[in-house]
């Protein structure tokens, strides 16, 4: 098994990856030229690039560039999709292509249609697919649309399309972050009163202790990976929660360092490996441990600023050791040693990722996390605090526009005091309950500004019966996807955008740490694409002739952004930032003090209870625990190559299992098995030996979304990507 795995990754594998992206792009100078441009980058929610030139992040820090940002770039630089493709390729062709060989088709250049009946995507006039569109959104009622957000657009496009839905009038406007990040939102919202990272870059500068919960930034944000570098460097430590030994977050080669180029870094001082869905009874046993000699907790912190702590220390001490070793898979000497260390850190950040939100219990495993900060006064100072790490490069800044199912009460009234206006007030739908109103017949449009709605879903072949019954379907996208196809609605409608260092204007991008960059954009590379600002602020001025708010003027990103900066508390430094180039931090979104936005001004414990994940159960043979995971080769839906290298794995029709498991089940790696359960099947996946806790396995999104349940967490809306459970049965 171990000599599948290679001793370090990133490195010279990933300078190598990222020239033969530049290659794909057109060359090596090419490439660094687009990367160098003032525009933010276009891959995960770190953030760099912008006002402070390109490969820079907000410290100046420089190459603070990454192989995913080399994909992102190349895709956006290669050749335009052949003027026949469409004619030579049917739909029912296009969708059986995968996500990559759609990716790597070409970038879109020209309005394309598919009617009712229609075999082929037809290219037609701008004029007649705005005409299309408008004449679709007079015809129908606003109750029956709804509008979806990616988190790679601008928050000018995304303030404009959720300000023209309400004017519309709908409430059902939700983001990608539904999928991902929202019970990080939701339980991070109810314990300290904000919904986003509570450091900034700079705070992790001086973090002498890093948990790394339930994600794996080696694969998905690289750039990430030097932070902890340093920190090890320095003395730090690094303790990683994952139920696989990611190789990545063992030793890591950062490309931009020459002696950990040379040598590797060891990343990782403690590895932890929970069973998946573990991570609650595991929180909660180091936080007994800590209870066992008070001392060490911040008595001061929690007596002035934080409410229901005995309430939390009871619900921890009425836990015996028995249940928390058992449901999490932790020896009681392994906790201890990490409540040791954490015992004696004086800065610690906590940071976590998809591995804690994609459960039926995602905002209690934020909540457990927000616990075991609160205990020792790790909120609410310097260089300490809470950091979810965000994918797509804007999805924070998407939801900041209020492209969500109710606008905050201070965006709200500010807009109608501005705007002689009245919005509504109902609640809309989140992101799966409008796929499943789809599926009851209750939409005749769905407008999806970029992204793959169809590969994000849950359930796949639900997904798919369910939006063919939208009526009309927009899509405003780069390049292909499989959405287009398989996720169309009975008519169907692909406008091409520009890429955001296409941009013919300004527009603004936020990180995960509150941070507000500007891209100035750039020279078309086609003629064909459009600006989405551009192109909804078109449509929205047709559909409301009458419309007190001056659309045509809010074709111009500029405009949108002074009312962003009247209407969006934080945002003021908004409305002359393309005058001053100054970027910022977002106002009170970074808590240095202990002074937590809630009515009472303190944080909140909460008690959190130990799930109930089935496993393993006795009268079932080959039960398994699922989660879905990514590959280096991939950004999202977006996947870019086969082989996932830094699991040494060469493709995606694999199930990552315990070489244990493998021989329990009396089968070799590399045998084909067939994987199931009551949601769906999966036949022909290779299984492989993978250092993963027994009892355990993975396999790649969104393929195997197939097998993923319409299950969600209660609070947060976001479904059980992970702790899935799954039967595998050998094929012979």
């Amino acid at each position: 098994m171990n000599n599948k795995l290679p001793k370090t990754v990133g490195g010279w594998g990933a300078i190598r990856y990222s020239l033969k992206m530049a290659q794909r792009a057109g060359g090596l100078w090419p490439m660094l030229k687009a990367l160098a441009s003032k525009n933010n980058c276009k891959s995960c929610a770190l953030g760099m690039g912008g006002q402070k030139g390109g490969m820079r992040d907000e410290k100046g820090h420089f190459p603070a560039v990454c192989n995913k940002s080399f994909m992102a770039q190349a895709s956006d630089m290669q050749g335009a999709i052949p003027k026949d493709f469409f004619g030579r390729f049917d739909v029912p062709t296009l969708s059986k292509w995968t996500p990559r060989e759609l990716e790597l088709s070409g970038r879109l250049t020209q309005p394309l249609l598919c009617e009712p009946g229609d075999t082929h995507y037809q290219a037609i006039t701008w004029s007649e697919a705005i005409d299309q569109v408008v004449n679709k959104l007079q015809s129908i009622s606003a109750d029956r649309s709804f509008f979806y957000a990616s988190g790679r657009s601008s928050n000018e496009a995304g303030f404009l399309l959720q300000l023209f839905a309400r004017m519309f009038g709908t409430n059902n406007i939700n983001n990608c972050s539904y999928y991902c990040h929202q019970a990080s939102g939701v339980g991070l919202n109810q314990s300290i009163g904000t919904s986003t990272a509570t450091i900034d870059l700079e705070d992790l500068d001086h973090a002498d202790l890093v948990f790394l919960i339930g994600a794996n930034p080696a694969s998905n944000h690289p750039r990430f990976m030097r932070t902890l570098m340093d920190v090890r460097r320095r003395g730090g430590q690094v303790i990683v929660i994952n139920p696989a030994r990611e190789r990545g977050l063992e030793n890591f080669s950062v490309p931009s360092d020459i002696r950990s180029l040379l040598f590797g870094s060891e990343i990782a001082s403690l590895y932890l490996q929970p069973h998946i869905g573990g991570d609650i009874p595991l929180f909660k046993a180091i936080a007994k441990s800590l209870l066992v000699d008070k001392g060490c907790l911040d008595q001061n912190f929690i007596a002035n600023h934080t409410r229901n702590f005995a309430e939390v220390e009871k619900d921890i001490k009425a836990e015996s050791w028995e249940t928390l070793e058992s449901a999490s898979g932790i020896s009681r000497e392994e906790i201890e040693k990490t409540a040791r260390i954490y015992s004696r850190s004086k800065n610690t950040v906590f940071v976590w990722a998809m591995g804690i939100t994609h459960h039926t219990f995602g905002v209690d495993n934020v909540q457990a996390i927000v616990n075991l900060a609160l205990m020792r006064g790790m909120v609410g100072k310097k260089h300490a605090g809470l950091l979810p790490l965000r994918g797509h490069s804007n999805v924070q800044g998407i939801g900041s526009m209020g492209f969500t199912p109710q606008l905050k009460k201070a965006v709200l009234d500010n807009l109608e005091s501005k705007f002689p206006v009245s919005l509504p007030t109902k609640p809309g739908l989140d992101t799966l309950g409008c796929v499943e109103a789809a599926n009851n017949g209750e939409f005749d449009f769905a407008w999806n500004l970029g992204g793959n709605l169809y590969g994000s879903n849950p359930d796949s072949r639900f997904a798919q019966t369910a939006l063919a019954k939208i009526g009309f379907s927009l899509f405003l996208n780069t390049t292909l996807n499989q959405g287009h196809f398989l996720g169309r609605g009975q008519t169907s409608l692909i406008l091409p955008v520009v890429a955001r260092d296409e941009e013919p204007e300004p527009t603004t991008q936020e990180s995960m740490f509150s941070y507000i960059r500007l891209s100035s954009g750039g020279l078309q590379r086609y003629s064909g694409p459009r600006s989405e600002v551009k192109i909804i602020a078109e449509i929205a001025q047709r559909v409301q002739e009458n419309s007190p708010l001056p659309w045509k003027s809010l074709s111009e990103t500029g405009n949108i952004r002074e009312v962003i900066a009247a209407i969006v508390p934080g945002f003021e430094p908004l409305q002359n930032i393309d005058q001053t180039g100054e970027e910022f931090h977002l106002a009170k979104r970074i808590l240095h003090t202990p002074q937590f936005p809630l009515p009472d001004g303190k944080a909140s414990f909460k008690v959190c209870s130990i799930p109930a994940v089935r496993r393993n159960k006795k009268s079932e043979e080959n039960s398994f625990i699922l989660m879905t995971i990514r590959s280096e080769g991939q950004f999202n839906t977006v996947v870019y190559e086969p082989d996932d290298r830094y699991r040494g794995v060469n493709s995606r029709n694999v199930v990552l299992m315990n070489e244990a498991d493998i021989k329990k089940m009396g089968s070799n790696d590399g045998d084909l098995v067939t994987i199931k359960n009551d949601t769906g099947v999966m036949i022909g996946q290779k299984l492989q030996a993978y250092p993963i806790k027994p009892g355990n396995i993975m396999m790649y999104y969104p393929e195997s979304n197939v097998l993923v349940p319409r299950q969600f967490d209660p609070q947060s809306k976001t479904p059980s990507f992970k702790s899935i459970e799954v039967f595998l049965e050998k094929q012979l």
